[in-house]
């Protein structure tokens, strides 16, 4: 494998550390970072204070090809990356005029002043060099010291990623002509992580041993695999990448759902699309969640006519046709029960699909016959009709993702007219 070319990701802020502000800013950055083959190998986070902004700077200068630092670098007091940077790189503040101009035409267009603290924002270190803010006053830096190329960035998010998208993406594949990473990510439902991992132990030794790396990305219901590559050559990297997919695909041919962005609720919607069909739900035990994923989609009023959550056992009676004789033999969480909550929602609609779940998600109503994480979930068409139970576990909400993205999974295959799970 080629040597990859690393980056330090410093952000600046104690809103951060306090929890106040996620910080969305560094995972933008790593993965931009990434599409143009810089691999960001440690992010940091430190409050504003010079002392730990300069203690930082000096212990990555020289260990990283690239550092970049956001925050800290508007026009208020607590703004003090400027000043920290001056006091790093030995030099002093100086007026930028070109800055001033920028900053002076954004608030003309505003129609607003310019006041004495927004004209400091246009004093910039001497020995930087500085990367223009199309959308905001505070101005990107770029300096050298020890190796290491510094670029300082605005914290505010659309503001950094105008710079970045605009200005210094094009700067530093242009500066480090960096070789390409490649990540591909396969997505699969259906089998638990360490089961997966044997059954793919060969293959994972045939992907390390071609140069590739693999990571197991683990999430309820999901395990996504990662496969990275770090080339000059794109063509050749995608070729290779591509070889191992084709491999994967042979040994779990009917759990693999999709790639990179690609999520169970689109590929359900694409495959209604393609086959002009439409679908329901009747949800009990995840209250809504296959609803809503569906719904997440643009486009899904095409095929998802609606649902009906089932909560109570009066409305699996009343609205779905649910017969009170099983619930009452059987109990509510049966085979019974939510294939006729799945038939009746098919009818109900007089849809062409229909998902259906009941279960105990959770933390209370198990029993030693059908313990918390217990559930029954069923899909149907107008011929067919599949239904099986899961045992999740004890946690509520991790039960609730499992059970809705399992759903759609054995809706996938239904639909695909696949093996049922």
């Amino acid at each position: 494998m080629e040597k990859r070319m690393n980056a330090s990701i410093i952000s600046i802020g104690d809103e951060l550390l306090i929890g106040q502000v996620v910080n969305t800013n560094a995972a933008w950055l790593a993965q931009q970072l990434n599409l143009i083959g810089i691999y960001v190998n440690r992010i940091i986070i430190i409050p504003d204070k010079m002392e730990d902004i300069l203690y930082t700077l000096k212990n990555i200068s020289g260990k990283c090809q690239l550092a970049i630092i956001t925050g800290g670098m508007g026009p208020t007091k607590d703004d003090i990356t400027k000043y920290s940077l001056c006091e790093f790189l030995n030099t002093k503040l100086v007026f930028s005029e070109p800055v001033f101009e920028n900053i002076k035409t954004i608030f003309s267009k505003r129609n607003i002043p310019v006041s004495d603290t927004n004209r400091k924002q246009a004093e910039v270190p001497e020995v930087c060099e500085i990367i223009m803010n199309d959308f905001g006053t505070a101005p990107g830096l770029w300096f050298t010291k020890s190796d290491t190329v510094f670029v300082a960035l605005p914290g505010v998010p659309f503001e950094m990623e105008g710079i970045v998208s605009n200005r210094l993406i094009p700067k530093l594949t242009s500066y480090f002509k960096p070789p390409y990473i490649i990540h591909k990510t396969i997505h699969i439902q259906g089998i638990p992580e360490s089961h997966l991992s044997d059954m793919l132990e060969e293959w994972e030794r045939g992907v390390k041993e071609s140069g590739l790396s693999l990571a197991y990305l683990p999430q309820p219901g999901i395990v996504k695999l990662r496969i990275s590559g770090v080339a000059d050559d794109l063509q050749k990297m995608q070729t290779l990448i591509n070889s191992k997919i084709t491999s994967l695909q042979s040994i779990v041919p009917d759990d693999i759902f999709g790639y990179d962005n690609d999520t169970l609720e689109s590929v359900v919607g694409e495959l209604l699309k393609q086959k002009g069909r439409t679908l329901a739900a009747a949800e009990s035990c995840t209250g809504g969640k296959i609803a809503t994923m569906l719904t997440s989609v643009p486009g899904s009023s095409q095929y998802f006519i609606g649902s009906v959550v089932a909560y109570s056992n009066d409305v699996k009676i009343n609205t779905l046709s649910v017969n009170p004789y099983n619930i009452n033999k059987y109990g509510a969480v049966s085979q019974q029960v939510v294939e006729e909550m799945a038939k009746g929602i098919l009818r109900f609609f007089n849809s062409d699909y229909a998902v259906a779940t009941s279960g105990i998600a959770g933390p209370d109503g198990g029993t030693p016959e059908k313990p918390v994480g217990t559930v029954w979930i069923a899909v149907a068409s107008a011929d067919k009709l599949h239904s099986k139970k899961f045992i999740f576990g004890n946690l509520r909400d991790v039960n609730i993702t499992r059970a809705s993205v399992t759903a759609l999974n054995m809706l996938r295959k239904l639909i695909s007219d696949l093996k049922p799970d």
